[in-house]
């Protein structure tokens, strides 16, 4: 069952959404080699933070951030990786590294890349390491409504 929090917000918006299982798995190449979709269309959440700021960057499984980039394309000073410990606490209910895509849901500001737009389809950890979401890229820009960027 995917994160409450996440599935009550999907549910209420009336948003068509599908739940896939897959073997357990940690790392987004895994993920996506487990429910057999290709790492271009997995989106994974990687956690940054922008002069010290939290922020959740979303791209596919396959990409890298480029902090360089990033911290250019949102006027900071500087952009890090931040650590499991920095922000586990701010996803409850969610498996530390599965926490879905949706930042907001959190008090997390989203910036999400370009790349995921190519896809009718967004595939995403639901807050377990053995569940993914699939839904309609547009929906998840609709109640996301992430600052799109060219981030890797």
């Amino acid at each position: 069952m995917p994160n409450k929090r996440l599935q009550d917000y999907l549910d209420s918006r009336r948003v068509k959404y599908v739940t896939i299982n897959h073997s357990p798995a940690v790392t987004a190449q895994e993920i996506a080699a487990a429910a057999h979709i290709p790492g271009a269309e997995l989106a994974k959440a990687v956690m940054v933070k922008l002069d010290g700021r939290m922020v959740m960057t979303v791209l596919p499984a396959s990409q890298r951030v480029d902090l360089v980039r990033l911290a250019e394309i949102t006027g900071s000073a500087r952009a890090e990786l931040a650590t499991e410990e920095e922000f586990a606490h701010l996803f409850p209910g969610c498996e530390v590294g599965a926490m879905p895509p949706f930042g907001q849901l959190y008090g997390v500001p989203v910036y999400a890349s370009e790349a995921l737009a190519r896809d009718h389809r967004i595939y995403f950890n639901a807050g377990t390491h053995t569940e993914l979401i699939a839904m309609a890229f547009g929906d998840y820009v609709q109640l996301v409504e992430p600052k799109l960027l060219s981030l890797s």
